[in-house]
């Protein structure tokens, strides 16, 4: 029997099949004008680019001015020890506001020891303390930005402290913060192996209704029972999977190819944007089709 097919409450303003926008990929995409016609949007992020100036800043306003642009962040730190910075959370949002980006993302992880940034995404204890913690600063960051963000699930390697299952604790973040979801496929595929878990099972226990969009990447092979997150390689076949159980699950919200490192010729990644939406369309097909009658 088909998934009931579940309607996000707060979907991205943008649409279709969308690439994260990195230096290195200026040039190549400089090259092929055509690319940006096959593409939806572009994600960013911000603290890559929002303090730029010259002729990188200028490229980077030609895009925003250009192209549906949503935002994802690296440094927030939101489930980390130090006090949120409230200095840079008002200059995200005045880049934010300045180049008309709705839509802000975050990790639902630590990336900061209390010192200093520690330039990795980091687990948060799956307890109830954790939970209050952390909706708490959604909720701050929320009133600062002017913006309803949301949250990815994200990889990780080892629970730490847990008292809560991973679906658990991620729901209770989301509703107690009343936040939204940044549902990230490939980390789902990554931790299912890493933990010994159905992912398609997984996937129904989300909140499916606070689905912001989607994420999909590359990840390594290490192990026939370990996976690594890099987003450096081709999407696998059991990521692709995936993607079309979640379409059936919530239709084809907007997916975004994640690729950080080891970039192929253009053309490559345009081909896996281009199945992503052949994969929407056919979603948006079946949605579309008369029920048929005895």
């Amino acid at each position: 029997m088909a998934a009931k097919v579940v309607h996000p409450a707060n979907p991205a303003r943008v649409s279709g099949a969308g690439l994260g926008l990195r230096r290195a990929l200026l040039g190549p995409l400089a090259e092929a004008p055509e690319a940006t016609e096959r593409l939806g949007f572009f994600e960013a992020a911000p603290e890559n680019w929002m303090h730029l100036g010259g002729r990188l800043g200028r490229i980077f306003r030609e895009y925003t001015e250009a192209q549906p642009f949503v935002c994802h962040g690296l440094s927030l730190d939101i489930g980390g020890p130090r006090p949120l910075d409230k200095t840079f959370l008002q200059d995200l949002r005045s880049f934010l506001d300045t180049h008309g980006i709705e839509d802000y993302s975050e990790h639902l992880s630590a990336c900061g020891d209390g010192q200093g940034h520690l330039y990795d995404l980091m687990p948060i204890p799956f307890t109830e303390e954790a939970v209050r913690y952390v909706a708490d600063r959604v909720r701050q960051v929320q009133d600062i930005l002017g913006r309803r963000m949301a949250l990815e699930n994200v990889s990780y390697y080892t629970p730490v402290g847990a008292e809560l299952d991973e679906i658990t604790f991620v729901r209770a973040v989301l509703e107690e913060a009343d936040c939204d979801l940044l549902l990230d496929v490939n980390n789902i595929v990554v931790n299912s192996i890493n933990h010994g878990y159905e992912p398609t099972e997984f996937l129904d226990a989300m909140p499916l209704e606070r689905v912001r969009y989607l994420h999909i990447a590359g990840h390594e092979e290490e192990a026939p029972d370990l996976r690594v997150d890099t987003h450096g390689q081709p999407i696998c076949s059991d990521v692709w999977a995936l993607l079309e159980a979640t379409y059936a699950r919530i239709g084809p919200v907007p997916t975004l190819l994640e690729r950080d490192f080891n970039f192929p010729p253009v053309e490559e990644l345009l081909a896996e944007t281009d199945r992503i939406r052949d994969l929407q369309l056919r979603a948006r097909a079946g949605q579309e089709e008369p029920l048929l009658h005895a």
